[in-house]
């Protein structure tokens, strides 16, 4: 496959950014996205340029880092995968791709296609841990029933991997979805009950601090998801919320 790459460079967070065109030849359909970024770099850099920064770790669909738009799809035009785990057979040769960084306030650009997304760091810090008994006396979570709905949907939302898809694809640039699977996760589960109001009061706080918009249930964050966390998740966390704030003011 011959592509024609128009690729967001951008050097540093303060810098002015721009599209630039790149050509890359012989892509084998069945090469990942990033496997193709790695031949654009190698071709790059042989003439001496400065290779397209894009953030990667796993390549399997656990991390999360691989974060891109992809012809303005967050993960590009496949459902339910991250960025690594999309191959070049969902193209066509001599098409011509676009790859944009993810495009939020919240998330700034500090290279090309990287953006700093540790204002989800700072969410999690704000509410997303659990209180432990680290005496040696400690329980077996496996020794505490559960009800296995709760269990199975306790799990779905956990299976959230932070890459920021739902703000990046949020016409609001919203980061409801991903805060309502970290919320719904521990509220869940007996070991999420201790802090359970004051969670999700604190990470809903910490989320409007870090200047993220609101839902107005659009739905494309389920839809561009690469785990398909569910809108459901939402509207429990507003029901938590509700629920905390009045029992705060009394």
């Amino acid at each position: 496959m011959n592509l024609t790459l128009r690729v967001w460079r951008q050097k540093n967070a303060n810098a002015k950014g721009k599209i630039v065109e790149y050509k890359v030849t012989d892509i084998s359909p069945e090469m990942s996205f990033l496997e193709m970024i790695d031949v654009a770099n190698g071709s790059i850099i042989v003439k001496g340029g400065d290779p397209i920064a894009f953030d990667h770790d796993c390549r399997e669909g656990i991390c999360g880092s691989c974060s891109m738009y992809i012809n303005g799809e967050a993960h590009g035009p496949a459902r339910a995968v991250t960025t690594c785990q999309l191959h070049m057979r969902e193209f066509k040769d001599g098409e011509t791709i676009y790859i944009e960084p993810w495009r939020a306030k919240a998330f700034p650009v500090i290279k090309d296609l990287v953006v700093d997304r540790s204002a989800f760091d700072r969410v999690i810090q704000a509410g997303g841990y659990v209180s432990v008994n680290t005496s040696g006396n400690t329980l077996d979570a496996n020794a505490i029933p559960i009800p296995k709905e709760d269990a199975d949907d306790a799990f779905s939302a956990a299976t959230c991997i932070g890459c920021g898809a739902c703000v990046a694809t949020c016409k609001n640039s919203s980061a409801m979805l991903f805060v309502s699977a970290k919320v719904s996760q521990l509220a869940l589960l007996p070991q999420g009950q201790v802090e359970r109001e004051e969670r999700v009061l604190n990470m809903v706080d910490q989320m409007d601090l870090e200047g993220f918009g609101n839902c107005t249930n659009t739905g494309a964050c389920e839809v561009e998801c690469p785990k398909e966390i569910s809108l459901d998740n939402i509207a429990r966390m507003n029901r938590e919320y509700m629920s905390a704030s009045v029992n705060s003011k009394k």
